[in-house]
């Protein structure tokens, strides 16, 4: 009898773009109401029991959001920008900054503070599931936290070199601060996950020229990262991207994350026809409609529709990770069941 592949191994096989008995499942990282839920209902405790209780493919760590990771002895925060400007609005921190040398003066985060000691322990006892980790390196969030989302739009053509100065020390930390993680967690990584968010629900929230000047080649130095160091790269962007996904690919990022359904051109469909066999995707079930407001029937219907789309390049989940309580836990069971009818019919 052939021996079935465990989770760790058959999402390796679908991210090489390699045939495979099924297409994965990720639930993702839904809101803590969500789980306080979904663990009442099944009976179960934390996200940890609701991924086994569903089938979960995959799970999830990051040293970026575990408070002891950052350890500054005046205990200040890794992104303080993020605190003193939590919804990106005007006149953030660095709103006034005109000139390069301005930078100097602030107080950047250092890895010498980094201790991982938290996160390969987690990652140790996580079981033979594929493992997303490193820094999550949001830089194009941390911008609008820094400027706030307007003056940064602004600056962006007025003062081009403040913008680029400030990427190199942010992206230059989370690339320092990976290089160092990668070699304490070895082969206990399966890929690094980052995540910016580029679009909009309609379109690019930037052009695709200044996309491609400012952000491209720091996308590109995280992906060469970690290939250097045998992991795969998934990137979660929300929105409409469909105009910048060929050079997502010509980068070498494996994986795109979460697949905004309804957002325009990201629909399994025109992704299938345009991008199949190029790229893996993760997602592509609509939060927005189909999974808080249809029924159990039509949720497996069209997840089933998308699987026959995208597979075998395909990991079904939710089309944004932080899945909230207003999707039925009998509307997630029918996405698993998808999954594994498909299976059983292959």
């Amino acid at each position: 009898m052939k021996k079935q592949m465990n989770s760790r191994e058959l999402v390796k096989r679908i991210m090489d773009k390699k045939q495979v008995e099924r297409c994965g499942f990720w639930l993702g990282s839904p809101a803590p109401e969500t789980v306080k839920k979904y663990s009442e209902e099944l009976g179960v405790k934390g996200l940890e029991g609701i991924g086994l209780a569903l089938g979960d493919d995959i799970r999830w760590v990051t040293p970026q959001y575990i408070k002891s990771t950052y350890k500054h002895p005046e205990s200040k925060a890794l992104r303080p920008w993020k605190e003193a400007n939590p919804m990106g609005l005007a006149n953030g921190p660095f709103s006034g900054v005109e000139t390069v040398e301005e930078l100097e003066a602030y107080d950047w985060p250092r890895t010498r503070y980094l201790d991982f000691t938290e996160v390969v322990r987690m990652l140790e006892n996580i079981g033979d599931y594929y493992r997303l980790s490193g820094f999550w390196s949001p830089f194009f969030h941390d911008l609008t936290y820094m400027f706030g989302t307007e003056d940064l739009l602004v600056k962006m053509y007025t003062h081009p070199e403040v913008v680029k100065a400030v990427l190199e020390k942010l992206c230059g930390f989370y690339l320092e601060a990976n290089e160092l993680f990668y070699k304490v967690a070895g082969n206990l990584v399966d890929a690094h996950f980052m995540g910016n968010d580029f679009g909009s629900q309609n379109d690019l929230l930037i052009s695709p020229e200044l996309f491609e000047e400012f952000f491209l080649p720091w996308l590109k130095k995280f992906v060469d990262q970690a290939h250097g160091h045998g992991l795969q790269s998934v990137l979660h962007c929300c929105g409409s991207i469909y105009r910048i996904i060929d050079k997502l690919i010509e980068i070498g990022i494996d994986c795109l994350h979460p697949i905004q359904a309804l957002a325009t051109n990201m629909n399994a469909e025109y992704l299938a026809e345009n991008y199949k066999g190029r790229m893996v995707f993760m997602g592509g079930v609509d939060t927005q409609h189909l999974l808080p407001e249809k029924s159990a029937e039509e949720v497996k219907n069209r997840t089933k529709k998308i699987i026959d789309l995208l597979s075998p390049g395909l990991i079904v989940g939710p089309s944004h990770e932080a899945l909230m309580p207003n999707v039925p836990l009998n509307n997630v069971k029918a996405m698993v069941q998808a999954v594994r009818e498909k299976m059983n019919n292959n």
